[in-house]
C-alpha cells in the first residue's frame, strides 16, 4: 500500500521537507511559485532578489501590500509566504544573483534551482552556474497569456543559451526612467509619456526619475527610506503628471524644459548611476531655437524615412502636443486618447518625444519609420499566466525530486485552445546542441570584427560581456606566448583598454582563451578580420558551428575543456575569482513529440499558422523555423511592457 502525506507519496515528502532549493526571482512568478512551494511542502528554500517593491507591482504580486513598498521584495515575500507555513525555513537575500560571491559553491548547496527572473543576462547567469554545478534548473516565463516552463540538466537537455534569442523588449522600470542605453528603451518611454499626458494613467508606466533604483544603493534600509519619502505626501500634494500638464493649458515648452531639462538635472544628482556610464546632457527650449537649424536633416529617401535634428524634433514635440491638446479638449472633460501608431499626432509625438530622450542619452537618433516599427507589440503582464506557470514549475520540480527526470516536459501555455482545445501543451526536451558554445564539450565562437578599429575595451564590454553574457573574463591569446590580454583583477591590464587588437598582434585568425572563473567557463574565440562591416556594426558572430571558424597556421593544439567540470577546465589567467521571459512556443497539439524543435504552430482561429514569440522580446523566437503568415489586425498583442 502506497503511504501518502496531503497528496504526495510519503517518499517524495520527505524529500522535499528535506531538499534545499533555490527561487532567484521574487516577482510576478517569484510570488506565486514561493506560495505554491511552502503548500507543497518544501521546508528549505533560498530567495534572492536585488529589486524593492513599487506600487505598479500590487496589482499581480500578492506577497505584497502597499505598506511593503520601498522594501526588498525577497525579505517581504519571505515574511508573507511564513504566514503560511510558518515551520519553514526560508532564507532571503537582497543582492543581486550575480554577484561573485553566489558561486559555484554556493549553487551545489541546492538539489535544484528555480527561475523567476525578468532579464536575459541574469538567466544566462544562473544557466551557467547550474551547468558548472551540475544541478538541475527550472526556467521559466511569461508573456501576456502565454507562458513556458522548461527544465535544463547538464548532458540531458539543452541549456537556456542552446539556441539563439532575439533581442530583449522587457526591461525593469528603472532602466527605462533613469538610464536608457537603446533607442526601444526611450521609444517605450515616450509611448508611457504619452499615456500619461493624454491617455489611461498607470502606475506601471511612470516616466519620472525613479528614486527607488535598486542600483542606487546595496543598503536596503537607503533604499527603503528614499522609496518611502517619495511615496509619502507631508505637507506637499502630489500632482499626476497628466494634472500638472493640465495646469500649464499643456504649454510645449514647459512640458519640454520639464521632461527634457528639469528631470534630466535631477537625473544627474543621482551620482552612482553615473559612475560607469556616460552621464546624460539636459536640453534648453531656448538655447536650441537660438542655436540650431529646425530644416536639419540627415538621411535620403521618404520623408519618414529621414532623421531630423535636435531642433526639428522639438518643433515637432511642441506641434503634436498642441495638436493632441486640441483632440483631448474636443472629446470633453475625463476624456482619454489611447495611442495608435497609425494616428499621426500620437506617432509625431512618440517620435520627438523617444528622439529627443536618444540625443539626452548619447544615442544615435531614429527615423519615424524606425520608431514605427519598434513601437508594437509590447506585452502585458498577467497575474493568472504568472500563478498558471508557477504551479507548473512545482510539477516539473515534483519529477526531479521522484527521480524522474526523462518524465520532465517543455509544457507551454496558449493564448487559445489549439485544435484540441489544449491550453496546456507538453513537449518532449530537446537534447544538448553540439554546437552550442556554452554546454558543448568545446565551447568555441567565431567572431568577425575589424581588428584596427575594435578597442579591447569593446571586446571585454561589447562582445564578451554583452554578447556571451560574461561577468568578469580573463583573455589570453594563444600566439605561442600566453600574452594576457584582460584580465578580471583589478588594475593588471585596464592600460590596455584603449589599445586596438591588432596592437597586440591579433589578426586573421588568431585564436582568444576566454575564461570567467565565476561561471567555470571557458569559451574559444576564433578571430575573422573585416574591413566592411555595415554602417555602425562594431562585429558580428558568424554562425553557431565551431567548424565555421578559421584555423591560424600557428595554432595550438585545441584542448578539450568541458564548462562546468573543474576537473577538466583550464586554469584561468586569473588566480582567484573576481569578487535577473523567455521562449514561447505555441503548438498545435497535446500529444507529445520526439522533439519539440520540429513542431508546426497553429492557432484554432482561422487555422493560419501564428509566428511564435518570445516572452521576453514579443518578437518571434529563431529556435522553430516555420512558414509564417502575418497576423490579422485584431490578434495584435497590447502596446504594453511587461515589467517583471
Amino acid at each position: 500500500m502506497v503511504q501518502l502525506v496531503g497528496s504526495l507519496r510519503k517518499e517524495l515528502a520527505d524529500s522535499l521537507s528535506a531538499c534545499r532549493v533555490l527561487v532567484v526571482g521574487a516577482g510576478g512568478i517569484g510570488c506565486e511559485l514561493l506560495k505554491n512551494l511552502v503548500l507543497t511542502g518544501f521546508k528549505n528554500i533560498e530567495v534572492i532578489d536585488l529589486d524593492t517593491i513599487d506600487v505598479s507591482n500590487l496589482n499581480r504580486q500578492f506577497l505584497f501590500q502597499k505598506k511593503h513598498v520601498g522594501k526588498s521584495k525577497a525579505q517581504v515575500a519571505k515574511e508573507s509566504v511564513l504566514q503560511f507555513c510558518p515551520t519553514a525555513n526560508i532564507t532571503a537575500y537582497h543582492d543581486s544573483i550575480m554577484n561573485p560571491e553566489y558561486n559555484v559553491e554556493f549553487f551545489r548547496n541546492f538539489m535544484l534551482v528555480m527561475n523567476a527572473l525578468d532579464n536575459r543576462a541574469a538567466r544566462n547567469h544562473v544557466n551557467r552556474m547550474c551547468l558548472a554545478a551540475d544541478i538541475p534548473l527550472i526556467e521559466s516565463g511569461t508573456a501576456g497569456y502565454l507562458g513556458q516552463v522548461t527544465v535544463i540538466k547538464k548532458g540531458l537537455t539543452e541549456c537556456y543559451e542552446c539556441q539563439p534569442k532575439p533581442t530583449q523588449k522587457t526591461f525593469p522600470g528603472c532602466t527605462i526612467r533613469n538610464t536608457p542605453s537603446e533607442p526601444i528603451h526611450c521609444i517605450v518611454w515616450a509611448k508611457y509619456l504619452f499615456n500619461q499626458l493624454f491617455g489611461e494613467e498607470d502606475a506601471d508606466q511612470e516616466v519620472s526619475p525613479d528614486t527607488a533604483d535598486p542600483e542606487l544603493s546595496w543598503n536596503p534600509a537607503d533604499t527603503e527610506a528614499r522609496a518611502t519619502a517619495s511615496d509619502q505626501d507631508g505637507d506637499i500634494k502630489r500632482v499626476s503628471t497628466k494634472d500638472w500638464a493640465r495646469s500649464t493649458g499643456y504649454d510645449a515648452v514647459k512640458l519640454f524644459n520639464k521632461l527634457f531639462k528639469d528631470d534630466i538635472q535631477y537625473l544627474l544628482t543621482m551620482d552612482k548611476l553615473w559612475k560607469k556610464r556616460k552621464a546624460p546632457l539636459p536640453l534648453d527650449w531656448l538655447e536650441i531655437q537660438k542655436l540650431a537649424c529646425p530644416q536639419e536633416v540627415t538621411g535620403t529617401g521618404l520623408k519618414d524615412q529621414q532623421v531630423l535634428g535636435v531642433a526639428g524634433y522639438s518643433q515637432l514635440f511642441s506641434r503634436s502636443v498642441e495638436t493632441l491638446r486640441s483632440m483631448l479638449a474636443d472629446k470633453g472633460d475625463g476624456a482619454e486618447l489611447v495611442w495608435d501608431k497609425d494616428d499621426p499626432p500620437a506617432m509625431d509625438f512618440v517620435t520627438a518625444a523617444a528622439n529627443l530622450r536618444m540625443h539626452i542619452f548619447s544615442m544615435n537618433m531614429k527615423s519615424r519609420f524606425d520608431i514605427k516599427s519598434m513601437a508594437g507589440n509590447i506585452i502585458p503582464a498577467i497575474a493568472t499566466t504568472n500563478a498558471v506557470i508557477a504551479g507548473l514549475i512545482v510539477l516539473e520540480a515534483l519529477k526531479i525530486l521522484s527521480g524522474d527526470v526523462e518524465q520532465c516536459r517543455t509544457i507551454f501555455l496558449n493564448k487559445q485552445p489549439n485544435p484540441r482545445k489544449k491550453l496546456l501543451v507538453p513537449c518532449a526536451l530537446d537534447p544538448p546542441s553540439a554546437n552550442c558554445y556554452v554546454c558543448a564539450s568545446k565551447p568555441e565562437v567565431t567572431v568577425k570584427l575589424n581588428v584596427h578599429k575594435t578597442l579591447v575595451l569593446a571586446l571585454q564590454d561589447k562582445i564578451l560581456k554583452e554578447k556571451f553574457g560574461m561577468v568578469a573574463p580573463d583573455v589570453q591569446i594563444e600566439d605561442g606566448k600566453g600574452t594576457i590580454l584582460i584580465s578580471s583583477e583589478e588594475g593588471e591590464t585596464e592600460a590596455n583598454n584603449s589599445k586596438f587588437l591588432s596592437d597586440f598582434g591579433i589578426r586573421h585568425g588568431s585564436r582568444l582563451q576566454v575564461d570567467d572563473f565565476l561561471q567555470d567557463y571557458t569559451l574559444l574565440v576564433n578571430v575573422i578580420h573585416c574591413e566592411d562591416l555595415e554602417k555602425d556594426v562594431e562585429f558580428e558572430v558568424v554562425g553557431d558551428a565551431p567548424d565555421k571558424a578559421p584555423t591560424p597556421p600557428s595554432a595550438q593544439e585545441d584542448k578539450n575543456v568541458a564548462n562546468g567540470n573543474k576537473d577538466s577546465a583550464e586554469p584561468s589567467t586569473s588566480s582567484k575569482a573576481p569578487a535577473e521571459q523567455d521562449d514561447v512556443l505555441i503548438v498545435d497539439s497535446d500529444e507529445e513529440e520526439p522533439s519539440s524543435s520540429t513542431m508546426d504552430v497553429r492557432m484554432e482561429s482561422g487555422g493560419h499558422k501564428r509566428k511564435l514569440h518570445d516572452a521576453e522580446t514579443g518578437e518571434a523566437s529563431a529556435k522553430r523555423q516555420r512558414l509564417d503568415q502575418p497576423l490579422a489586425a485584431d490578434e495584435e498583442d497590447d502596446d504594453i511592457i511587461a515589467l517583471d
